[in-house]
């Protein structure tokens, strides 16, 4: 296959649809030409969270709109696709499903073939998609509201786990504290913008596995701590934890969202002692929080390491990074286009599975 394509790449693993075109020219970073995003947060937040059967109905009313969007934009048609590229897994099986559909649908009807990709592979491969992208090899950190990891990355397919979440996510952990504390859906960022009015050394929280002599992570326990605190609170005010003064409040989010970043900053100037490197590149929803970015480039800046990261409306799901995640993969050689239309999604699948032997 030639390595000058136009790559369409579709996301619906959760509760975003994304649809996005890149395009691959020889040895070059695949460069985004379009892209185009809807989010459902409006719809799940009735419930407090996502409803699958509620985001696979959105993703089918959403995703050929978006299609539609994106090919206005780069003033493409869809004869110029070469690739249709759409999210395999892991994420809910319905939601994929659309999206494997869709892109088994579109590449049939244009005969073109279609690429599967691994969701996590996109996020990790997703500071490429940024004016300032990253050269490999570089330690990955990777964290979002279902995986926290840190692992090194010598090239595209090439990964090496340094260390993972053994129960809770960072993301999770941000957004189920979020909820104790009465805040709105979606958590996490309801959680940070309340932690900007409060005092981070207000509450003396557990930072679990710090000191541990492994790169793994623990929030649960952080989780339990958080949920102690605030109906210990509530109860010298003879109140519920929702009614909670707001600076109480926004003491405990503060302290929370610190015990969070600094397990994470740690963790990640560890890995990158031991492993030598001097490059390091965040990932995941969580890649977007203010006071990680902002300890990170610090930390890093003493350390002569540089840090990439996506751009900020490029953190979230998005179809993007899957067609950026599919071009790279193409253009490295680890994987091919078929024709061979299967809705052979992976709800589960350990990004370990698809790499190369170091």
């Amino acid at each position: 296959m030639s390595k000058n394509l136009q790559i369409l790449g579709i996301e619906s693993s959760c509760d975003e649809t994304g649809v996005a075109l890149v395009a691959l020219r020889g040895n070059d970073v695949p460069t985004l030409l379009a892209h185009a995003l809807y989010s459902q947060i409006d719809m799940h937040q009735a419930y407090g969270g996502v409803v699958p059967e509620l985001a696979s109905r959105d993703h089918i009313r959403r995703v050929l709109p978006l299609t539609e969007q994106v090919l206005a934009q780069s003033h493409t048609t869809l004869a110029d696709i070469d690739v249709v590229a759409f999210t395999r897994g892991p994420g809910l099986a319905g939601a994929l499903l659309v999206g494997a559909g869709v892109a088994c649908a579109l590449g049939a009807a244009l005969g073109k073939p279609v690429l599967g990709v691994h969701h996590l592979e996109g996020h990790l491969l997703s500071p490429f998609l940024s004016n300032d992208p990253p050269e490999f090899p570089f330690v990955a950190l990777l964290v979002s509201g279902g995986h926290t990891q840190l692992m090194r990355v010598q090239g595209v397919g090439c990964y090496e786990m340094l260390g993972e979440t053994i129960d809770d996510a960072a993301g999770e952990a941000f957004d189920k504290s979020a909820k104790l504390l009465g805040l709105g859906y979606p958590g996490g960022p309801a959680l940070s913008t309340l932690a900007e009015q409060g005092n981070p050394t207000a509450f003396k929280l557990p930072r679990p596995l710090l000191k541990s002599d492994n790169l793994d992570f623990s929030f649960a326990g952080l989780k339990t701590a958080v949920m102690v605190q605030a109906k210990k609170l509530a109860a010298a005010q003879h109140c519920t934890v929702e009614a909670l003064p707001v600076p109480l409040l926004a003491d405990l989010a503060a302290s929370t969202q610190a015990a969070i970043v600094e397990v994470l900053v740690k963790k990640s100037l560890i890995a990158l002692k031991q492993s030598g490197l001097k490059r390091l590149v965040v990932a995941g929803g969580v890649g977007a929080n203010r006071l990680l970015r902002e300890q990170l480039n610090a930390e890093c800046a003493k350390r002569q390491i540089r840090v990439h990261y996506p751009e900020l409306h490029l953190c979230t799901d998005n179809g993007a990074m899957i067609a950026m995640a599919a071009a790279m993969r193409l253009q490295s050689g680890q994987q091919t286009a078929s024709e061979v239309y299967a809705f052979d999604v992976k709800p589960r699948w350990a990004l370990d599975s698809i790499q190369i032997s170091l």
